[in-house]
């Protein structure tokens, strides 16, 4: 069984005793569940900024521990401090060491896109996103079919979250996108979590020239990300290239700060 086919498993059986838990309408009133998103699509377009999301990740099925002992609080103050378009947030705990709880944090304390990294199976999970402050729901093709994909992201639209597409390979682009505010293309193979950002420039060239668009995975450094922008991707999400390291708000202003130089 590979490391994604865990994952999705265990999802499953999480979603069926957080729903006995805590029942959908207990989650449709939270003061979150109504109130006005930030457009991710839009900032991501934004002059003013270099488009990098900034991900909250303490830990990785692939790497283990990145940077436990962190203040979510502080974290993604300084993260938007730092120049950061938007925020991601990990809420898996089993393999990811997150939270919804680190989610709802960043959104106390900050104004600006927040997306939920998860892996979502069922609507259930898209509820409790929308409760939970997020602005942006992730889904993943590689582990969702069409009609899941076509029905989720309709869903998620429906009250009032952005979607965010995951792709891997032009097989998993639906024809459709009408429901899809930004498609996502994953350098991190799934199954054995190995990296390659010739994904992105490969699948780049035949993505719709009006799709908002990012690079997720394996990205550490200003010449790819120039690289990428040259080849129409408007958002590039780090994680681990911060969060190995002791300060990692710090890390993120150091690499906005070449892009910007590089841009003038």
């Amino acid at each position: 069984m590979t490391i994604l086919e865990k994952i999705v498993e265990y999802k499953h059986k999480e979603v069926a005793e957080r729903r006995e838990l805590v029942p959908v309408k207990k989650l449709e009133s939270s003061e979150h569940f109504t109130a006005p998103i930030v457009s991710l699509a839009r900032y991501l377009k934004r002059p003013d900024k270099v488009g990098i999301i900034a991900e909250i990740k303490r830990k990785s099925p692939s790497k283990g521990v990145l940077n436990e002992y962190i203040s979510v609080e502080k974290l993604s103050i300084g993260y938007m401090q730092a120049g950061a378009s938007a925020l991601s947030v990990l809420t898996d705990t089993e393999f990811f060491g997150g939270s919804n709880e680190d989610l709802t944090t960043a959104r106390k304390f900050n104004y600006c896109p927040i997306l939920r990294k998860d892996f979502i199976v069922d609507e259930y999970q898209i509820i409790e996103t929308r409760s939970i402050g997020a602005d942006a729901i992730l889904l993943i093709a590689g582990v969702l079919d069409a009609k899941q994909i076509s029905e989720f992201s309709a869903f998620a639209i429906s009250l009032g979250l952005e979607v965010l597409l995951e792709i891997h390979n032009l097989e998993e682009l639906p024809q459709d996108l009408k429901n899809i505010n930004v498609v996502g293309v994953n350098n991190r193979d799934l199954n054995d979590f190995t990296t390659d950002v010739n994904r992105s420039f490969k699948i780049a060239e035949q993505l719709p020239n009006e799709t908002t668009k990012i690079s997720e995975s394996g990205l550490s450094d200003a010449d790819t990300i120039l690289r990428l922008k040259k080849a129409g991707f408007d958002g590039f999400l780090i994680g681990e290239a911060f969060m190995r390291t002791s300060r990692p708000e710090a890390a993120c202003a150091e690499f906005v700060q070449k892009l910007q130089s590089a841009t003038l």
